[in-house]
Protein backbone atom coordinates (compact mmCIF):
# COMPACT_ATOMS: atom_id res chain seq x y z
CA UNK A 1 0.00 0.00 0.00
CA UNK A 2 1.18 3.10 -1.29
CA UNK A 3 1.72 6.26 1.58
CA UNK A 4 -0.64 9.07 1.06
CA UNK A 5 0.92 12.25 0.48
CA UNK A 6 0.19 15.01 3.53
CA UNK A 7 1.67 18.17 4.18
CA UNK A 8 2.11 19.00 7.63
CA UNK A 9 -0.87 16.86 8.52
CA UNK A 10 -3.18 17.93 5.47
CA UNK A 11 -4.10 15.68 2.95
CA UNK A 12 -4.08 17.26 -0.94
CA UNK A 13 -7.45 17.04 -1.55
CA UNK A 14 -7.24 19.22 1.53
CA UNK A 15 -4.73 21.52 0.44
CA UNK A 16 -6.58 21.82 -3.10
CA UNK A 17 -9.92 23.30 -1.78
CA UNK A 18 -7.81 26.10 0.84
CA UNK A 19 -8.00 29.45 -0.06
CA UNK A 20 -4.01 30.96 -0.90
CA UNK A 21 -3.55 32.67 2.07
CA UNK A 22 -4.47 28.98 3.99
CA UNK A 23 -2.03 27.14 2.08
CA UNK A 24 0.63 30.00 2.94
CA UNK A 25 0.67 29.30 6.20
CA UNK A 26 1.97 25.39 5.62
CA UNK A 27 4.97 26.47 3.74
CA UNK A 28 8.33 27.84 4.65
CA UNK A 29 8.54 31.87 5.94
CA UNK A 30 10.40 32.86 2.58
CA UNK A 31 7.61 31.58 0.50
CA UNK A 32 4.84 33.31 2.90
CA UNK A 33 6.41 35.92 3.00
CA UNK A 34 6.68 35.90 -1.13
CA UNK A 35 2.76 35.05 -1.19
CA UNK A 36 2.06 38.06 1.05
CA UNK A 37 3.57 40.49 -1.14
CA UNK A 38 1.74 39.14 -3.65
CA UNK A 39 3.11 38.23 -7.51
CA UNK A 40 4.62 39.69 -10.11
CA UNK A 41 3.06 40.88 -13.25
CA UNK A 42 4.77 37.79 -15.27
CA UNK A 43 3.59 35.84 -12.39
CA UNK A 44 0.21 36.85 -12.73
CA UNK A 45 0.32 36.02 -16.45
CA UNK A 46 1.55 32.83 -15.91
CA UNK A 47 -1.49 31.86 -13.77
CA UNK A 48 -3.28 32.91 -15.62
CA UNK A 49 -2.12 30.90 -18.90
CA UNK A 50 -2.12 27.60 -16.30
CA UNK A 51 -5.56 28.10 -15.48
CA UNK A 52 -6.74 28.27 -19.34
CA UNK A 53 -4.09 25.14 -20.20
CA UNK A 54 -2.74 26.70 -23.43
CA UNK A 55 -0.78 24.79 -25.28
CA UNK A 56 2.97 24.51 -23.86
CA UNK A 57 3.60 26.40 -20.74
CA UNK A 58 7.06 27.90 -21.02
CA UNK A 59 8.15 30.66 -18.42
CA UNK A 60 11.44 32.44 -17.00
CA UNK A 61 9.63 32.91 -13.62
CA UNK A 62 12.08 30.52 -11.61
CA UNK A 63 11.13 32.09 -8.09
CA UNK A 64 7.43 31.04 -8.58
CA UNK A 65 6.32 28.99 -6.11
CA UNK A 66 4.62 25.75 -7.05
CA UNK A 67 0.82 26.21 -5.72
CA UNK A 68 -1.98 23.17 -5.58
CA UNK A 69 -3.17 24.15 -8.94
CA UNK A 70 -0.09 23.58 -10.82
CA UNK A 71 0.34 19.74 -9.70
CA UNK A 72 -0.28 17.29 -12.80
CA UNK A 73 0.89 20.13 -15.28
CA UNK A 74 4.10 19.89 -17.35
CA UNK A 75 5.66 23.13 -17.07
CA UNK A 76 9.11 24.26 -19.33
CA UNK A 77 10.92 26.12 -16.95
CA UNK A 78 14.28 28.65 -18.51
CA UNK A 79 17.98 27.78 -17.36
CA UNK A 80 19.67 30.19 -18.72
CA UNK A 81 20.15 28.37 -21.97
CA UNK A 82 17.25 26.04 -22.95
CA UNK A 83 13.89 25.24 -21.58
CA UNK A 84 13.87 22.07 -19.27
CA UNK A 85 10.69 20.21 -18.58
CA UNK A 86 9.47 19.30 -15.39
CA UNK A 87 6.28 17.40 -14.26
CA UNK A 88 4.98 19.67 -11.14
CA UNK A 89 4.03 16.68 -8.45
CA UNK A 90 2.36 16.75 -4.59
CA UNK A 91 5.96 16.65 -3.08
CA UNK A 92 6.67 19.72 -4.55
CA UNK A 93 4.20 22.13 -3.30
CA UNK A 94 5.74 25.31 -1.49
CA UNK A 95 9.40 24.96 -3.65
CA UNK A 96 10.09 27.01 -6.25
CA UNK A 97 10.29 26.02 -9.88
CA UNK A 98 13.79 27.01 -10.12
CA UNK A 99 14.77 24.58 -7.91
CA UNK A 100 13.54 21.55 -10.12
CA UNK A 101 15.57 23.57 -13.63
CA UNK A 102 19.00 23.04 -12.89
CA UNK A 103 21.06 25.60 -14.06
CA UNK A 104 24.74 24.35 -13.89
CA UNK A 105 25.90 20.75 -14.93
CA UNK A 106 28.52 18.56 -13.49
CA UNK A 107 32.11 18.70 -14.48
CA UNK A 108 33.09 16.14 -16.94
CA UNK A 109 37.25 16.42 -17.57
CA UNK A 110 38.73 14.03 -20.11
CA UNK A 111 42.20 12.72 -20.09
CA UNK A 112 44.89 15.49 -18.83
CA UNK A 113 46.98 17.07 -21.91
CA UNK A 114 50.63 17.83 -22.66
CA UNK A 115 52.54 19.43 -19.93
CA UNK A 116 49.70 18.72 -17.33
CA UNK A 117 52.44 15.91 -15.32
CA UNK A 118 56.01 16.17 -15.15
CA UNK A 119 56.96 13.34 -16.93
CA UNK A 120 54.66 14.43 -20.04
CA UNK A 121 56.57 18.14 -19.89
CA UNK A 122 59.56 16.65 -21.20
CA UNK A 123 57.54 14.79 -24.14
CA UNK A 124 58.38 16.29 -27.43
CA UNK A 125 55.33 18.06 -29.28
CA UNK A 126 55.93 16.66 -32.58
Amino acid sequence: MAKEFTLRGKTFEEIKSMSLQDFSALIPSRERRKIRKGFTEQEKKFLELLTKGKGKLRTHCRELIILPEMVGKTIHVYNGKEFTQILVDKEMLGHRLGEFSLTRRKVMHSAPGIGSTRSSASLSVR
